[in-house]
């Protein structure tokens, strides 16, 4: 156990000063399990707190125009760049991913969700219509909508913190954001840059602490207009509860049961190393991730030969080592849970072809004790298996034969999730047959994770409610309004 000596300690920061907290909890490095630093424990006071800044601050932010907010969001992208490797080094210790995956992924990408954002909140437009008979004119304008409250998962921290503030202040809104209590370390980073790129204190606060106490405070709080979650099913449902009675705006995006369809036409060379990487990139633990795939009977033989010895050449390691392909899960209890589903899947007589139970984890000295899983690939496994119906939400895939192309679109769409979905064929009147009848809200065909911030991001069915983007965004964190003239 880490010296409490040695720990550093987070702060909330609101109304553009960091304050301590009353109360504390540990936060884990998941590469070794030991506690490296401590974050607040926020609760309704707190919140209190960063709702009467967020309210005071809001008339002068909804009040600069789009240039000026622009100008602000571009300064601090750019310092977040300039300190990339600091953020990267730290999300990396704080998450258990790899260095390598923070480095080039998540905080280029939060640099992005400024830039992008910054540059899309200039170019909106809106309606105007003549009603001549009537000598009127009508046209609509977007206002922003007051307080979003903003929270935030654990496996993409930045990345996800970033898409959500980027378009709230952008549309001139202010901003109360509770990242995960478990990977808080960047965003405290963030606060600390806040002042420097000119943003007046008050329009980004960021409250540290759990769900089911500064979460619950945010979203039953009558002052906060709107809410943006990433999280699970679960949570989601406490959130349409408690926000009910204040008619609050939702967006919810829940994770996914990600389908991969891999026809016998499809082009192996290509498929099978995006397939691993779709099935394993940052530990399996992103909702985009791949963890059924569904392989034409045809070169299903093949495909899982092929798959596995792709599979078996990533390199579990410390997130440090910039040769490890994959790093350390989230938390001893996600560990468990993970290996829970491998352990029901042998149990149910299903095949674990190489990963957890099967192979030997190599790791240094002082990363014995972390949080540490192989890619596991399970064959022979059932469709109405927990393994094919639950998201795992780690570095596990299944892989089934199919026959025909209905067979596989019932099955591919026999979930009660609709995020995302790959199709893997040269054919491309198949691809487009195919892509229109499964329930997803994003297929991506012959690749993966190839995203366009200006299109509509999120899922059907169990999945969420809601889009993000740069039109979805901007109509989510403004209210539209109609006006007629008569002249």
């Amino acid at each position: 156990m880490a010296d409490p000596k040695n720990l550093f300690v987070l702060e909330n920061f609101i109304a553009g000063n960091f304050v301590p907290c009353s109360s504390y909890i540990d936060s884990y490095d998941p590469s070794t399990g030991e506690v490296y630093c401590r974050v607040p424990d926020s609760g309704k006071e707190e919140i209190e707190a960063a709702v009467t800044a967020a309210r005071d601050a809001f008339p002068g932010w909804s009040s600069k125009s789009p240039e000026e907010r622009s100008q602000m969001m571009k300064k601090l992208a750019n310092l977040i760049e300039h300190d990339l490797e600091a953020f990267a080094q730290a999300e990396s210790k704080d998450q258990g991913k790899t260095i390598t995956f923070a480095r080039t992924v998540d905080i280029p990408r939060a640099v992005y969700n400024f830039r992008f954002f910054a540059s899309s909140i200039l170019h909106h437009t809106t309606e105007c219509t003549q009603m001549d008979q009537m000598g009127c004119m009508h046209y609509t304008m977007r206002t922003p909508v007051g307080i979003a409250g903003l929270i935030s998962p654990w496996n993409l921290p930045l990345y996800l913190l970033t898409w959500k503030i980027a378009p709230a202040i952008a549309s001139g809104n202010t901003v109360i954001a509770k990242p995960s209590e478990m990977t808080s370390v960047t965003a405290w980073m963030m606060c600390k840059l806040l002042g420097k790129a000119g943003i007046p204190p008050g329009v980004v606060n960021i409250v540290f602490g759990t769900g089911p106490k500064a979460g619950e405070a945010i979203v039953s709080h009558p002052d906060v207009s709107l809410i943006s979650f990433t999280g699970s099913a679960h949570t989601a449902q406490r959130i349409r509860e408690r926000s009910a009675p204040y008619c609050k705006k939702l967006s919810l995006e829940l994770g996914g049961k990600n389908p991969a369809i891999i026809f016998e036409d499809a082009n192996l060379d290509q498929c099978i190393p995006t397939t691993v990487r779709s099935s394993f990139a940052n530990q399996g633990e992103i909702c985009l991730c791949t963890s059924r795939i569904f392989v034409q009977r045809g070169i299903y033989h093949e495909f899982l030969k092929r798959f596995v010895e792709e599979a078996k050449k990533w390199k579990v390691g410390s997130p440090s080592d910039s040769t490890a392909s994959m790093g350390a899960l989230i938390s001893k209890e996600h560990l468990e849970k993970v290996k829970n589903y491998v352990k029901k899947a042998r149990a149910e007589g299903a095949r674990i072809l190489c990963g957890e139970g099967v192979d030997s984890l190599d790791l240094p000295t002082r990363n014995q004790n972390g949080y540490f899983m192989l890619p596991t690939v399970i064959a022979e496994v059932k469709d109405e298996s927990c393994c094919m119906q639950e998201e795992i939400f780690g570095p596990v895939t299944c892989v089934v034969p199919f026959d025909t192309e209905e067979e596989v679109i019932k099955r591919a769409n026999g979930v009660k999730y609709g995020l995302a979905a790959t199709i893997w064929s040269c054919s491309v009147g198949r691809v487009h047959s195919v892509a229109k009848r499964l329930q997803a809200g994003l297929v991506w065909t012959n690749c993966w994770l190839v995203r366009d911030l200006n299109l509509p991001f999120g899922g059907m069915k169990a999945s969420g409610i809601g889009r993000e983007g740069a039109k979805e965004s901007y109509e989510f964190f403004t209210e539209v309004k109609t006006i007629t003239i008569k002249h």
